[in-house]
């Protein structure tokens, strides 16, 4: 049953445990605050908005068990696409917001004698594109306000 085997999908790409079944994921948030100098005074900043949110999807795999080089492949090719995908939890089947691919790199260890890595370090960064789901919920609300 797909709701117990999925992790996370980036578009129509399912992330289970038979295609890259990712062990760590790392998500960074900013804001920037800009300062200007004031004479006889501490500096004074400004809240110029939101940074683009970064994810980093990393982890293991080992292609006699999960996915593999064609799991990692079609990441590639959605990446070389350039288009935004939506990000969507596997649990809640939230919307996390719609990602652009950055980056992918991926690195083989333990050889089969054919020259197919049995084990496969990879990690994909995703830059967000949208605006927030949520400051949009919370405008809407305090308009009505």
């Amino acid at each position: 049953m797909l709701q117990n085997s999925a992790m996370m999908s980036l578009g129509y790409f399912v992330f289970t445990r038979s295609t890259i079944p990712y062990q760590e994921t790392n998500r960074e948030l900013s804001w920037r605050h800009p300062t200007n100098a004031v004479v006889g005074g501490l500096p004074r900043t400004q809240f110029t908005g939101k940074e683009s949110e970064q994810i980093t999807i990393s982890g293991t795999l080992m292609p006699e068990i999960t996915g593999g080089d064609l799991s990692i492949k079609l990441l590639e090719l959605m990446a070389e696409k350039g288009k935004p995908y939506p990000l969507i939890e596997g649990a809640t089947f939230m919307i996390v917001g719609w990602f652009v691919i950055e980056s992918i790199s991926h690195s083989g260890s333990f050889f089969f004698g054919d020259g197919k890595a049995r084990k496969i370090e990879f990690s994909m960064n995703l830059k967000r594109v949208d605006d927030s789901i949520l400051s949009n919920i919370i405008d809407d609300v305090l308009d009505f306000v």
